[in-house]
């Protein structure tokens, strides 16, 4: 504090406070614009995916028509012709239902309404050479409805005709498809450039922070530094002082507590007219508001408190319910400025047909009202003060899960997608005419697939391992172990004490199954340890599992104080764990001998 009683001059704080509040609004404003447009692009880049995937599948699709359709001069037989028939009308509807999609929109299929006039030049240029194939595909299939055995010379006009097509049509088809990609390419493009000229903007935002307001109110920072040094000795007094209060507060607390349930209600009474004018005041709420003699001018408010809101407050109360009665809480103010809280009721009555009284029924309640008071103080900041962890542990576990979700986008993005298309790629490449080129990429094929299904194997083990949902903990602890052992070089082993084989719920087993993983890198992370042992036993009522490493240790009680968000948060998931299946988690660690994770879950 300054001498004059202010910690900054009252101009430079509404400055600072109007600066900060444009700055931060800016930044704000400017991450909100940079969200929606990444939103919206990322809706868009689905939809260029569909029409690209979907475009690039009508190259199969004639081929495929144009495979069935020169198959039927292999075949003449009715049976081969009718599934030669059926093939070749699936293959021609799904192709025409694709190409006229592509051109219009299509809803279901996720495609827009609108191409752009470079995709519509080369639709108007396919289009023809598609009716062609189109009509000699139908006239086929009509012509197999009438005659299934219908000799080959009879079709051969319309096979030449989309023999014939074919390759125009896959020349055609490509152009399309790399439009397209080379027009989502261009969107990726500009995004690109304006998140860095939006990146640009709040960095320009930020150094204006810097020079016009962190600087200028160092300064003045820099001004008080001399008084807060001399509040530092009041303030550690002051800290005595409040450990002091605190548990002062607690004894306080207790005696309020048993003071509630022991005290008698003192009943006080007294009469009043509908105006308010004061007929007659027992002894006991004479007493207590120090009133000896009254006339019958007095009024029951201005008797009752010398605040004039509370007695204005009293008045209205008595003037709306002097018919009706009411019951409730009512504060007063004695002469000697003493507040005292009154559970009050007001009930009319008529001593005679022709008159109409109030009768005042209350009891003191002050010091219940004042432990109320207290607990809902004591209860908010109880409340205030576990909101505020918890704001912290959802904070720490949405960054976690963020973390896990870019991870595996990588790993499905960095290699099942770059297999799955060298796989499609080596599969438009396949001429069947060249039988050996074609066993030979066959060969590769199968190698990549099989890559291919490893890649996915590995990702969903690490998402969740199918042992677990198939076969219960201990094959899926068992998996963990030999898969950590085998990828970081450690000496991981399990030891089934009981040879426990029980199934439990499967909420129960997932979560004893990342409390185990968790606890097991940590090992391989932070301890430094070569060996890892993990042992299970049960009884009839309880599962242990015990996690030992031969690593550097810790102490635990650094990893408990997680309410400033400073570590720690890894053992806090697992203690959240434990605690949602009902069960016990303890840790023992020395520097230099080790830890111990022991779990215990009821079964």
């Amino acid at each position: 504090m300054t001498k004059n009683g202010n910690s900054l001059d009252q101009r430079t704080f509404d400055k600072l406070s109007r600066l900060y509040v444009i700055a931060l609004s800016t930044i704000a404003l400017s991450v909100i614009i940079s969200q929606i447009l990444v939103r919206n692009h990322l809706k868009t880049q689905q939809s260029d995916s569909t029409v690209i995937n979907i475009a690039g599948r009508q190259r199969m699709l004639s081929q495929k028509l144009t495979k069935d359709i020169v198959s039927l001069s292999v075949y003449s037989d009715k049976k081969n012709r009718e599934l030669l028939k059926n093939k070749i009308s699936e293959t021609l509807t799904l192709w025409e239902l694709s190409h006229n999609s592509l051109q219009k929109g299509n809803k279901k299929l996720g495609l827009p309404e609108h191409n752009s006039d470079k995709i519509k030049s080369k639709f108007n240029e396919i289009n023809p050479v598609f009716e062609t194939i189109k009509n000699a595909s139908t006239s086929i299939v009509k012509k197999l409805d009438e005659h299934l055995e219908i000799s080959i010379e009879d079709l051969a006009i319309n096979i030449k005709n989309v023999t014939d097509n074919e390759s125009s049509f896959l020349v055609l088809m490509d152009g399309i498809v790399n439009q397209y990609d080379l027009e989502a390419n261009k969107k990726v493009s500009w995004l690109s450039k304006l998140e860095f000229l939006l990146m640009g903007f709040t960095l320009l935002i930020l150094l204006g922070e810097l020079l016009f307001i962190f600087l200028p109110a160092a300064k003045s920072v820099k001004a008080t530094l001399s008084e807060l040094l001399f509040a530092e000795k009041k303030a550690k007094k002051m800290a005595f002082d409040a450990d002091e209060l605190s548990i002062a507060k607690e004894k306080s607390m207790k005696e309020l507590k048993a003071l509630s349930h022991a005290m008698d209600e003192t009943l006080l009474f007294a009469r009043i007219s509908p105006k308010g004018n004061l007929i007659h005041m027992g002894n006991k709420f004479s007493r207590l508001f120090k009133l000896s003699k009254f006339t019958k001018e007095e009024l029951f408010w201005n008797v009752l408190s010398t605040n004039e809101n509370e007695q204005t407050a009293l008045e209205l109360l008595i003037e709306k319910f002097k018919k009706t009665g009411w019951q409730g809480e009512v504060k007063a103010t004695t002469k000697e400025d003493v507040d005292i809280w009154l559970e009050m009721s007001i009930i009319p009555f008529r001593p005679t047909e022709d008159k109409l009284e109030l009768l005042i029924i209350a009891s003191e309640i002050t010091d219940r009202k004042a432990a109320q008071l207290e607990i809902e103080r004591l209860t908010k900041e109880s409340f205030e003060e576990k909101m505020s962890q918890q704001k912290i542990i959802s904070s720490k576990i949405i960054e976690n899960q963020e973390k896990e979700q870019n991870r595996i986008a990588k790993d499905v993005h960095d290699g099942i997608g770059q297999m799955l298309t060298g796989l499609k790629y080596n599969l438009e490449s396949i001429n069947v005419d060249d039988i050996e080129k074609t066993t030979s990429k066959i060969e590769h094929l199968k190698e990549l697939t099989t890559n291919i299904i490893k890649g996915v194997r590995t990702a969903t083990f690490n998402l969740t391992p199918p042992e677990l949902s198939d076969h219960g903990i201990v094959p899926a602890i068992t998996k963990l172990t030999q898969e950590l052992g085998r990828l970081t070089g450690k000496e991981i082993v399990l030891y089934n004490k009981t040879n426990f084989n029980q199934r439990l719920d499967s909420l129960v087993e997932i979560n004893i199954y990342r409390i185990t993983q968790e606890a097991i890198n940590n090992a391989i992370k932070y301890a430094d340890s070569s060996n890892i042992l993990v042992s299970l036993s049960h009884s009839k009522n309880i599962l242990s599992i015990v996690i030992d490493d031969d690593g550097k240790g810790f102490e635990p009680a650094k990893v408990k104080k997680v309410k400033n968000g400073d570590g720690g948060m890894g053992m806090t998931f697992m203690r959240e764990r434990i605690t949602y299946i009902e069960g016990r988690m303890f840790l023992n660690s020395e520097i230099g001998k080790g830890t111990r994770v022991t779990l215990n879950i009821p079964i």
